[in-house]
């Protein structure tokens, strides 16, 4: 298990670089087809850094409310309170602030941009559709995510992959204004076209290389949570029992979307397919996530 999880977090990294260096490759790209050389990296960067500042800040508040997420009663739901208290505690973390869901798809995530600042929320259907072993298995799970920073990592990924498809359909629609037929005017031979020809490609195709990119990183996180959710309470059977009835479950998330899919403990949307629809799940197979904690 300290394998696998040393090399998630590898993975991980590997993943948010090679995420980074497409961010550059389009600001080159964009710059070279729009005629402002290096102005375009700066306008590259200068949107990613706008946009991580902002998620970094306020993602949390973002996520709740657009989840319709109400915080815990203590009163009406005092066994989550004393479940994500007991377990923090066991993790060494700051108790996160706990917010509940009204709705029958049992389903959590977590969100926050560090342990200080972070949020824990769950479905009204995952309390009551679960037992105690298996709500403190997904409890475990959330707190893992929270504990490796996974919730910084996928907005990371989330803006990154938003700056790739903002510059991409700048430069796009820069072509279309007429900027690729300037450059082509300036001169230059074959050579400038050839460049130019790499632009377009790149601005089609950079916005599918960056949600592979997302997708796999929020795949990686999924597995190092499973892993850590296991250690942290001892019993991998609680978990794994915990995913095949979600997986199970007939209803539907209604306030799940696309820009929230990756944060759940098990894809709301439910759009899982194989072949090629597999490389855009946001999580791993259910099937396999659950043979991996039953052979822990």
């Amino acid at each position: 298990m300290y394998d696998q999880i040393s090399t998630n977090k590898f993975k991980s990294a590997a993943l948010v670089m090679v995420f980074v260096f497409l961010v550059l490759a389009v600001g080159w790209a964009f710059g070279y087809a729009t005629g402002w050389s290096y102005g375009g990296l700066v306008i590259a960067l200068g949107v990613s850094f706008a946009m991580a500042w902002g998620s970094y800040w306020y993602s949390d508040r973002i996520v709740l409310s657009m989840s319709r997420a109400r915080p815990v009663d203590r009163d009406r739901e005092p066994y989550l309170v004393n479940l994500v208290e007991g377990l923090s505690i066991a993790a060494g973390l700051p108790q996160p602030r706990a917010y509940v869901i009204d709705d029958p798809a049992p389903n959590a995530f977590a969100t926050g941009r560090n342990p200080e600042n972070a949020a824990i929320a769950v479905t009204t259907g995952l309390m009551e559709k679960l037992d105690r072993a298996e709500l403190e298995g997904v409890i475990a799970h959330e707190l893992a995510h929270i504990k490796n920073y996974d919730t910084l990592v996928q907005t990371m990924a989330a803006v990154l992959a938003g700056t790739v498809v903002l510059l991409s359909d700048w430069m796009i629609r820069s072509f279309w204004w007429g900027g690729g037929r300037r450059r082509s005017n300036e001169g230059g031979g074959q050579a400038q076209i050839v460049f130019v020809l790499i632009g377009v490609l790149l601005a089609v195709l950079a916005p599918v290389f960056a949600a592979l990119i997302q997708m796999a990183i929020s795949r990686k996180r999924e597995y190092l949570a499973d892993a850590n959710g296991a250690l942290l309470t001892r019993y991998p059977p609680g978990l794994a029992s915990a995913l095949r009835k979600i997986a199970a479950d007939s209803n539907r998330l209604s306030v799940a979307n696309k820009a929230t899919e990756a944060l759940y403990i098990y894809n709301p949307l439910r759009d899982y397919g194989g072949g090629m629809n597999a490389l855009f799940n946001t999580h791993p197979p259910i099937e396999d996530r659950i043979a991996r904690l039953e052979a822990m």
